[in-house]
């Protein structure tokens, strides 16, 4: 392939085109060199029980994705890739998500479409596959997006696709963090890009705005207390002092990316799945009485999936408790004699934040059928008026 001038382009070249052609909006180049620093932190954090509910994310893990000739014998470059996912629904203005008329509860914009991984990973394998005939030589590859080992976010800085914003998300100078970020680790000798000389400043938004405090100091984040890990990773309860803290979030949060000031000029996606709109606000009663079967109609192929129907309705249970909407008592309700037994607390929890004369019924009601020791705490207490702190049962709401 030759250049303007007549001159065969630059290797470089010619792969950075490529990964434009094939969809993606960015991409940078750096070394297969082994990730030491970051390997370190990765493992500090495990250490001081930042990493804690993710039990998959152990130390090995760790050592194996920072060193790319591991999962690549003869790696000698990994081209970073970067596909930006924002775009703006209506439930993100606040004012049309109340006058909506429904209780809806809020879902990560990551989310609002088909499952990345699967999207990603087929246009990064159709890359390698059109890379290798356009070079006329095999390619030895091996991709990543965020779901295998890789230390996608290390790779992304040192590559200068972006730098690391305080939030410990990757922040690029044009898509600030609204960005799938893959890896194609390769046997191509390539030149590497610089990392990028920018950083967050004194800025702390994202520090501030955290509801729960998950993001304990600068670049470090307390998974446990992080609303993305309660709403999907976490299979128990949402510990109590916690609840509260939610808010209408159902799925994910994206509320540390909406206050930096790097995404302020985001663009839209070139390409979106129209399916966003539906899954941008869930209606809360509706989920609550999704069966199985409809659960999976609904959401197959989406990351929702990966929240499972227990913990979506575990959420659902906790925004209609935050929202105090005294119409989502009949649905928590049926939740409190008909579901699970994580669901049954946290409805139990919901309606002792609503309080009144109907809420109260249907506690005293299902107390007397109860048998789980645990949902049964979860009952007295709403009836009680021990809800979480600070956060007594409105009374201000009709019987």
């Amino acid at each position: 392939m030759a250049s303007s001038t007549g001159q065969p382009a630059p290797l470089e070249t010619i792969v950075k085109e490529h990964a434009l052609e094939c969809g993606f909006d960015l991409v940078q180049i750096t070394s297969a060199g082994d990730f030491d620093t970051d390997r370190d932190s990765a493992i500090q954090r495990i250490s001081n029980g930042e990493m804690d509910g993710l039990p998959w994310f152990t130390p090995d893990r760790v050592r194996r994705g920072a060193s790319p000739e591991t999962l690549l014998p003869g790696a000698r470059s990994i081209i970073c890739l970067g596909v930006n996912y924002y775009r703006r629904d209506p439930v993100d203005d606040e004012a049309e998500s109340n006058a909506s008329g429904n209780t809806r509860g809020k879902v990560a914009r990551y989310a609002r479409s088909r499952d990345y991984h699967r999207v990603i990973k087929k246009q990064m394998r159709d890359f390698v596959t059109a890379l290798s005939q356009k070079l006329e030589r095999s390619v030895a590859a091996r991709w990543y997006v965020d779901d295998g080992p890789m230390l996608d976010r290390a790779a992304a800085r040192r590559s200068g696709l972006g730098w690391f914003g305080k939030n410990t998300n990757i922040l690029t100078p044009g898509l600030g963090s609204w960005v799938f970020l893959s890896q194609v680790i390769t046997d191509l000798k390539l030149e590497p890009d610089r990392p990028l000389s920018k950083s967050c400043g004194s800025c702390v938004r994202c520090i501030d705005a955290c509801p729960t405090g998950a993001i304990t100091a600068p670049y470090v984040i307390d998974n446990a207390r992080c609303i993305s890990y309660l709403t999907i990773e976490n299979r128990g309860p949402v510990p109590l002092e916690l609840r509260p803290l939610l808010g209408d979030w159902v799925f994910g949060c994206d509320i540390c990316q909406e206050v930096c000031p790097v995404n302020r000029k985001a663009q839209p996606a070139r390409n979106h799945d129209e399916r966003g709109r539906q899954l941008s606000a869930l209606d809360l009663a509706e989920l609550l009485a999704l069966t199985p079967e409809q659960f999976l109609e609904r959401f197959r192929g989406t990351p929702i999936m990966r929240a499972k129907l227990a913990g979506m309705k575990r959420n659902a249970c906790v925004a209609l408790g935050n929202l105090r909407d005294y119409r989502a008592v009949p649905a928590l309700a049926r939740a409190l004699l008909e579901e699970e037994s994580l669901v049954r607390a946290h409805a139990a929890w919901a309606l002792g934040r609503l309080g009144g004369a109907q809420a109260t019924t249907a506690l005293r009601e299902a107390a007397v059928e109860e048998e789980d020791l645990q949902v049964l705490g979860e009952i007295e207490a709403a009836l009680a008026g021990l809800v979480g702190p600070d956060h007594p049962p409105d009374k201000s709401l009709p019987p």
